[in-house]
């Protein structure tokens, strides 16, 4: 690196040094003396990059300042179990805080997508700041290679190898990844539910259509507490065309937890691989991705880890990455490297580099306390209207097999009116569910909402149930 880089990179990277190193300038000697022949042994010595240093930029407003690592520290160091933090609601008024949300909504609907804490925000923003100097220079050098150290950690946090680790868009993406990326031809089958995602559905339809390969679709149970019995219908699907199967992890119709690791043993058994879906389920409770066995696994970021939007994870078991093409072609030699599945072309690193802000959030609250805590919220509405005999829950209320998403219907009602009566004269937020099976509303509260929020939502669903959804 020639001295005017030096002086330049010193200069801009001094810009985005988190407050906790930059208000010690001692510390920052050594980025300024540094003599190297290239920058990218220069970004190598850096002891605390951008996207995994904690703190915020120097555009972060002092309000948010305490949503970074004082706000983790707190949270994390809090006592107690995780049954009783899930009710102490001084700690959940201090995570609430870490939001900018609206309060004149109620929104239960963070299964979709969900709000970053503001620290995520501000972190995304300072690194897209930064990015703008010069993105030929300072997106493609400086912080695209910052994204190993995310990548290291998000592997690290879920029990698998870095090298398996690819940072994605979203769920689907991931998904479709592997889903159009498995070779097949006309004849072979696919085994699915029919109660996986829709666009994945539309997926394997387009191979259909395209070539001629065959999508078979097994019914699950809307309620099931019998993990044996999903194992025993997944088999029941396959025959001797049956190259690949897809699952969800979470439905993310009912929030029901189906057995992956038992799937994916029996499926082993018959050489077929399987793509798990798990969109609702990272950073929604308690698990390593090792532990599920499983070929694939994709997921969102935008949802439970409250990263950036547009964000997620994709899993690829090393001995399999060689079998999957890449959505976007990739240099040959990358054929066994997890990073062909991330050559999009060009792509904001920083959406990815504020990943970490949001890890370092999670971490902070705890995965259990998180899992207890949404489904405390979830019982705190589903057990007093189960007391009315018009309500059907169509999601399990045991451990193990739901967490913080479920799905209720008003027996003689319209799902779709009712949601739309929720909004229109509560502004409380739902999804209608409308399926061959069930319908009902997808209920799903996040680590900021309130009990009070929780009670406007039981309030307006049993003026219904006296009354009807008025006209």
């Amino acid at each position: 690196m020639d001295s005017t880089h030096t002086a330049v990179y010193s200069t801009v990277l001094y810009q985005f040094i988190p407050f906790s190193v930059r208000d010690r300038p001692s510390k920052l000697t050594p980025l300024v003396e540094v003599n190297m022949t290239t920058r990218r042994q220069f970004l190598g010595s850096i002891s605390l990059p951008a996207a995994a240093a904690v703190g915020g930029f120097s555009a972060v407003p002092p309000v948010f300042r305490r949503a970074g690592p004082e706000l983790v520290q707190t949270l994390s160091s809090h006592p107690g179990t995780p049954a009783s933090v899930a009710r102490d609601e001084d700690f959940w008024a201090e995570v609430a805080r870490a939001f900018t949300v609206d309060r004149s909504m109620v929104n239960f609907n963070n299964g979709g997508v969900s709000p970053s804490p503001a620290w995520v925000q501000d972190a995304m923003k300072g690194h897209l700041d930064f990015s703008n100097l010069a993105p030929s220079y300072t997106m493609w050098d400086v912080l695209e290679p910052q994204q190993e150290s995310v990548r290291q950690r998000m592997a690290r946090e879920w029990g698998v190898d870095a090298e398996e680790v690819a940072l994605t868009r979203n769920a689907s993406e991931g998904l479709q990844i592997c889903q159009l990326g498995y070779d097949l031809k006309a004849g072979d089958e696919v085994l699915t539910s029919t109660q996986d995602y829709g666009r994945m559905l539309t997926t394997f339809k387009q191979r259909e259509r395209r070539e001629g390969i065959v999508l078979r679709q097994i019914e699950l149970p809307v309620i099931t507490e019998e993990p044996t019995e999903i194992v025993r219908r997944f088999e029941a699907g396959i025959t001797d065309r049956t190259r690949l199967i897809l699952m969800c992890h979470m439905i993310n119709l009912t929030g029901q937890i189906l057995p992956v690791r038992e799937v994916v043993s029996m499926a082993r058994s018959h050489g077929i691989p399987v793509i798990v879906d798990g969109a609702h389920a990272l950073a929604h409770f308690d698990f390593n991705i090792s532990d599920l066995e499983c070929d694939n696994y994709s997921t969102s970021l935008h949802k439970w880890l409250f990263a950036p939007h547009g964000t997620g994870l994709l899993y690829v078991r090393r001995e399999v990455i060689s079998d999957i093409w890449p959505m976007m072609a990739a240099r040959e030699e990358m054929d066994g490297n997890i990073r062909k599945f991330e050559e999009i072309g060009t792509h904001p690193a920083a959406n990815h580099l504020a990943v970490a802000e949001a890890l370092s959030f999670h971490q902070g609250i705890g995965a259990k306390r998180k899992a207890e805590r949404l489904i405390y919220l979830r019982d705190a509405w589903a057990k007093p209207l189960m007391e009315h005999d018009r309500i059907r829950i169509h999601t399990s209320l045991k451990p193990g097999f739901a967490c913080g998403i479920a799905n209720v219907e008003i027996k003689g009602e319209d799902m779709p009116r009712l949601r739309n009566w929720l909004w229109d004269q509560h502004r409380i937020l739902t999804v209608s569910i409308n399926h061959s099976q069930f319908q009902g509303l997808r209920i799903s509260p996040s680590v900021y909402s309130t009990l009070e929020e929780v009670d406007r939502f039981v309030e307006a669903m049993e003026h219904v149930l006296r009354s009807g959804v008025p006209t």
